[in-house]
């Protein structure tokens, strides 16, 4: 029998320090996250950030938390309703980090009587620190509590038609009637390591402004390829002109190089130099979290107005969308399809 697991990156069960601690610990302490040997990786997350982060995660988190909980559990949680409800097989929903762990979903899976499994991670672009993570811990799962299972998985979607289409549409429909002067696609960023690490070639990558435009097997597994290739068919769909939309990076973390351009100062340079009218778009998540609403639609509006912005638009995730979900639902049912027929 066959099933789907949805995995998405997670959240803390409240906004209480103790469980942002707690989620901040599990995150934090991922070799593919902060990929530093253990000693030292604990030293920096133990021995520094968890004596302070959590209870500034804590009061963000609490600016944008939901009487129904986390809006990234909450939303992934109708997601994976509505893929219930018009997909062929059992959809089941997890986290990398937090709860329900992936884990339990693979036993929600297994009680059904699943066997065969779509592992789906909730990113269109790959990268160690979110899709590649979720596989390694996945296959540790799966052989050590259900060697039974077998196990495909999604691939990333981010150059993908149907991705693009229903991304673009959301974007163009969530502007209707709305005024602006440029559109910021602002990615999760990642350290400048990672991208290196990543590359199968291992030359390829330079990160050098040219790598990402010159054809290698290396986009594969390259984040920032990826980013740039969402950023760039979008505006080939919505027919946007040259130099009306551009790509950054957010959330860094520690000293160590980070993708650039880093999206605060992208975006308070455009305030600073007379974009008036600014729409903000997070393609790197398809669910709302904190990093889009709390970290874009409140921080970083907050300093665009106070550079001398006037009007900030946060596009909204594709979230529990109509036309995602029928997308998401389409490649599961095609997927189903061809295993049977195998």
């Amino acid at each position: 029998m066959k099933g789907v697991l949805l995995v998405n990156l997670g959240s803390p069960d409240s906004t209480d320090p103790k469980d942002v601690k707690r989620y901040l610990e599990e995150f934090l302490m991922d070799e593919r996250v902060i990929d530093m040997p253990k000693w030292l990786r604990s030293f920096i997350v133990k021995g520094i950030i968890l004596r302070t982060r959590p209870k500034k995660s804590a009061e963000a988190y609490s600016k944008i938390w939901w009487d129904e909980g986390s809006p990234l559990i909450v939303l992934s949680k109708r997601l994976t309703k509505q893929m219930d409800k018009l997909t062929s097989v059992p959809v089941a929903m997890a986290m990398r980090y937090g709860n329900p762990s992936i884990k339990h979903g693979m036993e929600t899976l297994h009680k059904q009587g699943v066997t065969e499994v779509l592992l789906v991670p909730l990113y269109p672009q790959f990268a160690m620190a979110t899709t590649e993570t979720i596989l390694v811990l996945a296959e540790e799962l799966r052989k050590k509590h259900f060697p039974e299972m077998q196990f495909t998985n999604v691939p990333a979607f981010y150059n993908h038609p149907d991705y693009i289409r229903v991304l673009s549409e959301s974007i163009q429909q969530h502007l209707k009637g709305k005024e602006w002067d440029h559109i910021l696609f602002s990615y999760h960023g990642v350290p400048e390591r990672h991208i290196k690490k990543s590359d199968i070639t291992k030359s390829h990558c330079k990160i050098d402004g040219q790598c990402c435009m010159t054809e290698s097997p290396a986009h594969q597994y390259c984040y920032r390829h990826q980013c740039y290739e969402t950023t760039n068919q979008v505006a080939k769909y919505l027919e946007l002109k040259d130099g009306s939309f551009s790509t950054s990076f957010q959330s860094r973390l520690g000293i160590d190089p980070w993708l650039k351009p880093f999206t605060d100062k992208t975006i308070n340079n455009y305030a600073q130099s007379g974009t008036k009218k600014l729409t903000v778009v997070t393609p790197a998540f398809v669910s709302d979290c904190i990093e889009t609403l709390e970290e874009i639609g409140m921080e970083a509006r907050h300093e665009f107005e106070e550079n001398g912005g006037e009007e900030f638009h946060l596009v909204p995730c594709l979230n529990d969308d109509e036309a995602w979900v029928k997308v998401l639902s389409r490649w599961i049912d095609e997927w189903a399809t061809a295993k049977s027929e195998n």
